[in-house]
């Protein structure tokens, strides 16, 4: 049982607004915003926030709260045989935050060479050793605050990091106000064009983009939730923290969009953007090494919240189950994470390490990074909505409970489903001509989640057993 709680309400929701502003918000959401019509592409956005991530937040809150445990213990406390769902879940989270530690590494990397002055862009930076070296320091940094507990190290971090987010955000933005094509960014971002609303790729990478965005259906929230006090309203919670998280995309297109137009730059080139084009057009701009400091610092704060994020459900999990302390439960999973992530970090350096001529980076994001989410809050709603129908989720949702009962769920289906048909616009777009998705995705992501599943099967009498969990009386 969880026994740390946030020190006060506010706390809470800059550690949760942490966990969900991150890469997704400003790196991705300007990538897929570019590549699907900008305006035409927020009103399923939008509609998709309201609809799915506001539930779902509450729903793994209100699981959270009431069990007061981890991921792996809340499915076990339902029945033994879910404990492989949870391991599934655990699973998918450590491999995603393999290679998204490399990513954090390289905003870092841009971080300090614009710093230093040195400017650098994506071919000289992955021609080095420097991707590796800086997925070293990002790894280490996560590791460091998430030792240090829930409040001593992921709220404290959340207080001066989140802050500082949108301090910068809203600068930036300002600074992007005075740029030439500034009216014909605001009019591609906001001017909505609904004939194209008949394009289900777009509708799903909305979808897509929200769960991602918001981290929900990764058992995040469901932790943070177990360090909740009782009498927090969820429901204005997730509200709360859904607006800081459109708001924190929306200031992001805010800043990119004008500079890529102003600049005579492509909006769907996707995420490269971030490493190649816009570097460039940091270099000639007024003010650009300013800019330029002041982006990637962003990126890489936004980056290191939602990565303490994701190691603080291996962390809890492995501190919940094991006589682990928290500082050798940290050190454990991170040092697990770091081994998994060296291929990603290899995958773009001089040694150019690739499998059947992918990147292993690309292979574990078009794999592992777009399969795991939809499956994991399959399982969540599955187990948590479906099997127990526990009493709690209906009293926080109230009224959105047909939402999280029917809805998400076949949402999801059909977000997975027309992702391995290839419908769904990629996830990261690192390089363009790289980005391949469909059938064997899946079945990659597949086989690495079921090896999990398997792991939870074969351990699931093992670990010490908590509170028995029973759904509402019929």
């Amino acid at each position: 049982m969880a026994t740390a709680r946030w020190s006060s309400g506010f706390g809470f929701i800059l550690a949760t607004v942490g966990a969900a502003v991150g890469l997704g918000n400003i790196w991705r959401f300007s990538a897929v915003v570019g590549q699907n019509g900008g305006g035409a592409y927020l009103v399923p956005y939008l509609i998709a926030a309201v609809v799915c991530a506001v539930p779902m937040l509450v729903l793994e809150l209100a699981i959270g709260r009431r069990l007061r445990t981890d991921v792996v213990s809340a499915f076990r406390s339902v029945k033994t045989d879910y404990t492989a769902l949870g391991w599934v879940i655990l699973g998918g989270v450590l491999l995603i935050l393999s290679y998204y530690l490399v990513l954090t590494g390289w905003v870092l990397g841009f971080f300090l060479s614009w710093l230093a002055g040195s400017q650098t862009t994506f071919a000289p930076f992955t021609a080095s050793w420097l991707p590796v070296g800086f997925f070293v320091v990002a790894t280490v940094v996560t590791g460091g605050v998430v030792s240090m507990g829930v409040r001593g190290g992921i709220e404290r971090m959340a207080t001066v990091v989140m802050p500082t987010v949108f301090a910068l955000l809203i600068a930036l933005a300002l600074y992007a106000v005075t740029l030439s094509e500034w009216d014909r960014a605001a009019a591609f971002l906001f001017t909505p064009e609904f004939s194209v609303l008949t394009d289900l790729g777009i509708w799903s990478a909305a979808f897509g983009q929200v769960f991602f965005s918001m981290s929900v259906g990764q058992g995040i929230m469901l932790t943070y939730g177990s360090y909740v006090e009782e009498g927090t309203d969820l429901l204005k919670s997730s509200f709360v923290i859904t607006v800081a998280d459109i708001g924190a995309a929306i200031l992001a297109g805010l800043v990119i969009f004008p500079i890529v137009f102003s600049f005579g730059l492509q909006p769907t080139l996707g995420t490269e953007l971030a490493f190649t084009t816009l570097p460039t057009a940091f270099a000639t701009m007024p003010f650009g090494r300013v800019i330029a400091i002041g982006f990637f610092g962003l990126l890489f704060f936004a980056a290191l919240s939602s990565s303490v994020a994701l190691l603080e459900v291996g962390v809890a999990a492995a501190e919940n189950t094991t006589r682990l302390s928290r500082q050798r439960a940290t050190l454990l999973l991170t040092g697990g994470v770091f081994v998994a992530g060296v291929p990603s970090a290899l995958s773009y350096s001089p040694i150019n390490l690739a499998v059947a001529g992918r990147p292993v980076l690309d292979m574990i994001d078009e794999s592992v990074g777009t399969f795991a989410l939809p499956i994991s809050a399959l399982c969540i709603v599955f187990v948590f909505v479906w099997v127990t129908d526990l009493e709690i989720v209906h009293e926080e949702l109230g009224r959105l409970y047909p939402l999280v009962r029917y809805l998400i769920p076949s949402v999801l289906v059909v977000v997975t489903a027309a992702r391995t048909v290839g419908i769904a616009r990629p996830a990261w777009r690192l390089l363009v001509d790289h980005t391949r998705n469909g059938p064997l995705g899946l079945l990659v992501a597949a086989a690495f989640l079921l090896a999990f599943a398997v792991l939870g099967w074969v351990l699931r009498d093992r670990l010490p057993a908590p509170p028995r969990l029973r759904g509402r009386r019929r």
